[in-house]
């Protein structure tokens, strides 16, 4: 817990309530994206750019990030494996936005709260301004098995997660992955991926 004597920064008892996807934080949707894209790649750095080609040639990172080694690296599995679940499980929270999908999806919802809410009261959105309401936020990456795309959305005053930004996420994986008759494209349908293409919107 952080009191007047703590030092600056990340202390202890923040580090726990972040795990959990609360306190304070400030991230952009990009900055969620590069986090969603080292669960995707098992802790492998991909830096964001603007351009997949400059003329004939992929841009390279001057300045490359070590990649995250965890104790136990199964860890990476139990988090992709959760991640399919929030779309694909029975009583996944954003399984409406992946039916029908052609490639297994994992994703996470999220909101972020606009203004701070009284201890002892609950969110209630008919008494909440709409420009006061909670932001929806969506993180994803697929094929969830050979990860070829992270999608991190953010809709402004858009209160739930998984059931507004989910099925941007969703249109948008869907105009990568799939063709014009809305097949998966042969790429991303074997064991290929890893080279992880970032979409953020807010």
């Amino acid at each position: 817990m952080e009191t007047r004597h703590s030092p600056p920064g990340l202390v202890p008892g923040e580090t726990l309530i972040l795990g959990i996807g609360q306190g304070y934080m400030q991230v952009t949707p990009l900055q969620l994206a590069q986090a969603t894209s080292l669960l995707a790649s098992k802790g492998k750095w991909h830096r964001p750019h603007l351009a997949l080609e400059v003329g004939d040639t992929a841009p390279v990172d001057p300045n490359p990030m070590p990649d995250i080694v965890l104790h136990d690296s199964h860890a990476w599995d139990q988090v992709n494996q959760g991640m399919q679940m929030v779309m694909h499980d029975p009583r996944g929270i954003a399984r409406a936005a992946a039916a029908g999908a052609q490639y297994r999806i994992a994703g996470k919802s999220g909101t972020a709260q606009v203004v701070a809410i009284k201890q002892g009261e609950r969110y209630n959105r008919n008494k909440t301004l709409e420009r006061h309401r909670d932001n929806a936020l969506f993180v994803g990456f697929a094929p969830a098995d050979h990860p070829s795309v992270v999608v991190a959305v953010m809709i402004e005053n858009g209160e739930a997660g998984g059931r507004v930004a989910g099925p941007v996420v969703r249109e948008i994986m869907d105009a990568w992955l799939l063709d014009d008759q809305g097949h998966l494209k042969p790429q991303y349908a074997g064991g290929q991926g890893l080279a992880l293409h970032a979409s953020a919107h807010p």
